[in-house]
């Protein structure tokens, strides 16, 4: 069941709202148990096999964390938590491998060594990676001792409730629970307001703007894997089209499940915070998937580089130590970390070879961004300076890399990818549409004279679309406040503040006023309007 559907919108979601606040209204445990159950049927609406798959998953996991709790507070069964904490994780990565990661490990072999293992095609459960790291995290947490109490209903309601359940936010039981706890199950006016405008807004940006201009680049996509050699316009087209697609495919749903989670009284953590406007890639993961990156940075990143510097320092070698940091040290002790982190942020993303380069593009991203900044400490001083001068070329390079990097999230194989690269460095030339020469009239030699030539693939209406479509969303993208600066003042989401006086996000500040309720009610009309089509949210399949 999809968020923009018209049986989730009009059904699933008013009856569970009506449920749970006429449940809350005499038992606040009741409530709980109406959402859980509400959570499961949401769940198995599209497959219910797929809750004899989860159901014992989460069994396993309470009851290892359960254990994990009794032996942690004994300082002498430490050594015990902690074996058991690693069959824990064995389980939970076992559980994520054999049915997302089987097939690419069989096809692999196939590859390497010339067998031929038989590749099933296994259906997989909805969501399957998301709710893996969150248990993960969950029993690293319990471990830790940053859990003190919880209940079977607890964990299941922080593993199933159903807005972030498919696609994140991977969230923390220690953010979520005193939520839950201090939550009355009661209708509230104000979170009713903020919940109903985030959902409204994140309905639009999927079923209108990421809809709207998925079928010009799937054409393109298509085409490229047709064999048609992608001229320079299309092929920039191709790749920057992908970016704003799934730019405004995941903002709009990060949108609807802050939205959704409001409606009961529940802030979730921010996921998406305006990406393409970062000036480094440092500071695009620390606002594309918002919670990926801190999972991945607590969880992978930080005990590996920090068991390598432990390891380094114990062998008398220097570590990471600012400006005077030796090229040793960094390729050791940020680099391969960093790379080796990013490879499994492809992996997580998707099975297949391009998710793991496009994770090792970005690693290597980072990474010359770190180095960057280790040199430039050096260079320039003055670091108020060589931000204002430097926030220009930061963005375009920023902007770029991650459009380049895009094409290999989108492209179905290496070949497709490869037709796209060599389109947009204008090797496969710049052509317009063939429909468009006979309107230059004397123009026609000019135009090939420089080395413009037709394109019976595209007609001129074609074109104009995909180009109007591209600059429109792209404006949106970069010229606006997004929607969590405009609902600042109402914290739409764990950690939003409101912004500084005088932000570009003050002037469309967000007000339960008769203005914004008729611009939620247009958003919602047009976007109800336009979810009949075929429709997906993209990171669903991740």
């Amino acid at each position: 069941m999809l968020f923009n559907s018209y049986e989730f919108l009009f059904l699933f979601l008013p009856l569970t709202l009506l449920g749970f606040y006429a449940v809350g209204a005499r038992s606040q445990r009741g409530a709980f148990n109406w959402l859980i159950a509400a959570s499961l049927f949401f769940y198995m609406w599209w497959r219910p096999f797929n809750v004899l798959l989860i159901a014992p998953s989460i069994l396993v996991n309470y009851l290892v964390a359960s254990a994990l709790q009794r032996l942690a507070a004994d300082e002498a069964r430490r050594r015990a938590a902690r074996w058991l904490l690693i069959g824990g994780l064995a389980f939970n990565v076992a559980f994520l491998g054999y049915f997302k990661y089987r097939n690419f490990f069989l096809g692999t072999v196939n590859d390497v060594l010339g067998t031929h293992l038989l590749l099933t095609q296994l259906i997989l459960p909805l969501g399957i990676s998301f709710i893996t790291f969150q248990k993960i995290a969950f029993l690293i947490d319990v471990h830790a001792g940053r859990v003190a109490r919880f209940s079977l209903r607890d964990y299941c309601l922080f593993v199933l409730f159903f807005p972030q359940l498919i696609a994140g936010p991977i969230v923390h039981f220690r953010e979520m629970m005193p939520q839950f706890q201090a939550t009355p199950c009661r209708f509230h006016a104000a979170d009713a307001a903020v919940g109903m405008t985030l959902l409204a807004f994140g309905l639009f940006k999927k079923a209108v703007l990421a809809d709207g201009i998925a079928p010009f680049v799937s054409t393109l996509y298509q085409q490229a894997a047709a064999g048609t050699r992608l001229s320079w316009l299309p092929a920039w087209l191709a790749a920057l089209g992908f970016t704003l697609q799934i730019y405004f495919d995941f903002s709009g749903y990060s949108e609807m499940a802050l939205g959704l989670a409001r409606l009961f009284g529940i802030r979730l953590p921010a996921n998406f915070y305006s990406p393409l406007k970062a000036a480094s890639i440092i500071d695009y993961w620390l606002r594309w998937h918002m919670t990926l990156t801190r999972f991945l940075t607590a969880y992978i990143y930080n005990p590996l580089a920090l068991t390598l510097t432990r390891r380094r320092m114990a062998a008398g070698r220097a570590g990471l130590t600012g400006r005077s940091t030796t090229p040793a040290a960094f390729f050791s002790l940020l680099v391969f970390p960093t790379v080796l982190t990013m490879m499994v942020s492809g992996l997580w993303h998707g099975a297949g070879y391009l998710f793991v380069l496009w994770g090792l593009v970005h690693g290597v991203y980072l990474s010359i961004n770190h180095a960057w900044r280790l040199l430039a400490a050096r260079w320039w001083p003055d670091r108020e300076r060589y931000r204002r001068y430097m926030r220009g070329p930061g963005f375009v390079l920023t902007f770029l890399a991650v459009v380049v990097a895009m094409v290999l999230f989108r492209a179905p194989s290496l070949e497709v990818a490869g037709t796209v690269y060599a389109g947009m460095l204008g090797r496969h030339g710049l052509t317009l549409p063939a429909s468009l020469f006979a309107h230059l009239g004397p123009l026609v030699g000019l135009v090939h004279r420089l080395g413009i030539g037709p394109d019976a693939l595209w007609n001129l209406s074609t074109l104009t679309q995909a180009l109007a479509w591209t600059l429109g969303l792209l404006g949106i993208a970069l010229l606006g406040p997004n929607t969590l600066e405009m609902l600042a003042g109402h914290e739409p989401a764990l950690g939003i503040a409101l912004p500084p006086s005088g932000a570009a996000g003050r002037r469309l500040l967000w007000q339960p006023s008769l203005g914004w309720a008729l611009c939620t009610a247009l958003a919602v009309a047009v976007a109800v309007a336009e979810i009949a089509g075929p429709s997906e949210f993209l990171y669903w399949q991740f």
